[in-house]
């Protein structure tokens, strides 16, 4: 991982703990920020990586007619970059090929760089869908994420039964009836 700094993470974490009153040095924090450090890398292991080469080669199609794909409840876990908090939730794909289909375990791994950085849902939505539109040269593309995040559940309103819905949507699947097709079979309720 490019520009991810360990020791500045751990006295960053160390000076967060000593801010809040607490000796970092006491056997339950002395590890802590290195802790902190192995999480952060993972955390943010997407910063810097291009998500549609995530994609690898597209496989060409055998026929001229394409049909929608649709891959659901893709697990994903991101940092919300306003309060350094985790959301968490699923994504559901769905994109009409243009001449080639791209490995179905492929777009997981497109998520998976867009969320491991710092991230809003709504701009994660967007990206997922550019980047699939692009990298699978997709004629349509439909994203919806469903998520919770800990700066609702955990502090200010507390709302721990509160999830937001984004969805994102390219070329044809921008047509009413063609979204409203693909939620139904997506078993969002959103439309």
């Amino acid at each position: 991982m490019t520009g991810f700094d360990r020791a500045r993470i751990e006295a960053a974490v160390a000076e967060i703990l000593a801010a809040i009153g607490e000796d970092p040095s006491r056997p339950g924090l002395a590890s802590t920020p290195s802790r902190v450090a192995d999480a952060y890398a993972e955390f943010f292991s997407g910063v810097g990586v291009d998500a549609s080469a995530e994609l690898g080669e597209p496989v060409p199609l055998e026929t001229a007619r394409a049909e929608t794909v649709i891959v659901r409840d893709i697990a994903f876990r991101s940092v919300c970059e306003h309060h350094l908090l985790p959301f968490l939730g699923v994504a559901h794909v769905a994109y009409l090929p243009g001449e080639a289909v791209v490995g179905l375990g492929r777009i997981p791994r497109v998520i998976d760089a867009l969320a491991a950085r710092p991230q809003i849902q709504e701009r994660l939505t967007e990206q997922i869908a550019d980047a699939i539109e692009q990298g699978a040269g997709a004629q349509g593309v439909l994203v919806v994420l469903d998520a919770s995040h800990a700066c609702v559940t955990t502090r200010g309103s507390r709302q721990t039964a509160s999830t937001t819905v984004t969805v994102a949507a390219r070329g044809a699947y921008t047509e009413p009836a063609a979204r409203a097709e693909l939620m139904a079979l997506i078993g969002s309720g959103v439309s």
